[in-house]
């Protein structure tokens, strides 16, 4: 069974990128190699790219969870990792892609049109990157930046220039059977059509793309029957064309009556957008009303009848056929072709070609030179919250294992301005600041970018007066949790004395 699937939830996993290495060259009768980490590989990236070879998202559909792999990590040497391979998802063209909060990101409307929905993690430098005059043989190396993990809501919105609209039964199936090479499912019974069907028409030697959405009812604006779940696929028509039923048996239905329902609901379905991706007012499209079903005596009449009535009460043209016996199809056509064309003229059509559309950037972090901002946290007096994706990416891919990585950390932060700007946020020593997911009491660094940074491998001058446990205590502590050795035990003997051990 072929189904039809046009809106999906895409949970999307970008590569992490990979760590770099702190690795110092050794070799025989070089006692001063230097360090020679190489850089870890970006994470790959989620791209979603609108292809000519796919017509539903389907696949997508039972593929919702999507993973883009990882960059590699440094090797010594100087060998970086290699990069994770972008993962390119095919979508048909006319895919909007929004955010979780209904924001729309991008719109692929042409052939090869491409968005990155989930961008890959930084790699992280190794140490011979990260040397300086400061810093000759750092002892560290930077971790590989997570990749962004999100939701996307993928809607297909069809590209058909005509859309038909009717009640269920009015005979829209019937209609594009006989102007196209379609073969729709045509039944007497509501809700014959439970998916959107396209055919192309051939009108000399020009063509157009009609599409049969399923029948709409009073109130499919507020979910009954099945019109709302396929309205999407008339927003990017250039004429929407009422199909009537003049031959219905139904109580209380009219032709006259049947527009007006339908006009109904385009309104309340239009009032109900969130979002505007340059499609144009629903209210605004071109109409036609076709009268359908005249091979039957009495209907053909009534539309005889009701035929400037209703050109006199919408001013839309008005044609009567009846699709099943052939009739009056041949002016309908050049009509619909007519206004097609207009509709081409006045909106040129985005050129074939492929263009990678760049993400949106945050606004709030970008907004100044700085590339940050400092904001008093809502929730804890005297706290501060520095937002910015340079800040940001540096505690991800900072080590806080490592003390010399730590003093790294403060030193690019103290470059970028924001132990100044936190200065005059009000900040004192000890105020509780939180970059990214870390929380932190504030040191300033007063020393930060000195040239008199000369300590051991792995650690930072700076911190030592601090009261943090250094890496070797945390190492024991780590080894005395899991049984490995006894806390209190340091083998010379004695009774163990935590103040008197130096590591």
């Amino acid at each position: 069974m072929n189904r039809f699937v046009d809106r999906v939830v895409l949970h999307l996993m970008a590569g992490d990128g990979g760590n770099g290495c702190a690795s110092i060259h050794r070799e025989k009768f070089k006692p001063l190699g230097g360090p020679d980490g190489g850089n870890g590989g970006h994470g790959g990236d989620i791209i979603l790219e609108a292809s000519p070879q796919v017509h539903t998202l389907l696949d997508l559909h039972y593929r919702p969870h999507i993973k883009a792999q990882r960059g590699a990590n440094g090797a010594g040497d100087h060998r970086n990792g290699a990069r994770g391979e972008d993962l390119v998802l095919e979508v048909p063209a006319g895919t909007v892609v929004m955010n979780d909060k209904g924001e729309v990101m991008a719109d692929l409307t042409a052939h090869g049109m491409r968005y990155i929905a989930a961008e890959g993690g930084h790699g992280g430098l190794g140490n011979a990157s990260l040397a300086s005059r400061a810093r000759k043989a750092p002892g560290f190396a930077l971790k590989g930046e997570p990749g962004e993990q999100h939701d996307v809501i993928l809607e297909l919105k069809s590209m058909a220039d005509v859309g038909l609209l009717g009640f269920p039964s009015a005979g829209k199936s019937s209609l594009i059977s006989v102007l196209s090479a379609a073969k729709p499912k045509i039944g007497d019974y509501p809700f014959t059509t439970l998916q959107p069907n396209l055919g192309v028409v051939e009108v000399g030697h020009e063509t157009f793309t009609i599409a049969d959405v399923p029948g709409l009812i009073p109130g499919a604006s507020e979910g009954k029957g099945l019109g709302l779940d396929f309205l999407r696929h008339i927003e990017r028509t250039a004429v929407l064309a009422h199909i009537v039923d003049t031959a219905t048996m139904d109580p209380g239905r009219d032709p006259i009556s049947d527009i007006e329902a339908l006009e109904n609901e385009l309104a309340l379905y239009e009032s109900a957008l969130s979002h505007d991706v340059g499609l144009g007012d629903l209210k605004d499209r071109p109409r036609i009303v076709v009268l359908n079903k005249t091979d039957v005596p009495e209907a053909l009449e009534l539309a005889e009848f009701l035929k400037e009535d209703i050109e006199e009460k919408f001013g839309w043209p008005v044609f009567i056929i009846s699709a099943a016996a052939h009739q009056g199809l041949e002016p309908l056509k050049y009509k619909l072709l007519e206004i097609v064309q207009q509709h081409r003229k006045a909106n040129p059509k985005a050129k074939a070609e492929v263009r990678t559309i760049i993400r949106p950037q945050a606004v709030d972090a970008v907004s100044n030179k700085q590339g940050f901002v400092v904001e008093k946290d809502p929730e804890f007096e005297g706290a501060f919250i520095v937002r910015g994706t340079k800040p940001e990416r540096w505690i991800r891919q900072t080590d806080f294992e490592n003390d010399e990585a730590i003093g790294y950390l403060a030193d690019r932060l103290a470059r970028a301005g924001v132990e100044e700007a936190l200065f005059k946020a009000g900040a004192v020593e000890g105020a509780q600041v939180t970059i990214g997911d870390v929380t932190f009491e504030w040191e300033p660094m007063t020393a930060a970018g000195a040239d008199s940074l000369m300590t051991g491998r792995g650690t930072d001058i700076r911190l030592e007066r601090t009261t943090r446990a250094s890496a070797a205590e945390r190492k024991r502590a780590s080894q005395a949790r899991r049984g490995l050795i006894d806390e209190f035990d340091y083998g010379d003997g004695e009774v163990a004395d935590r103040d008197r051990w130096q590591g």
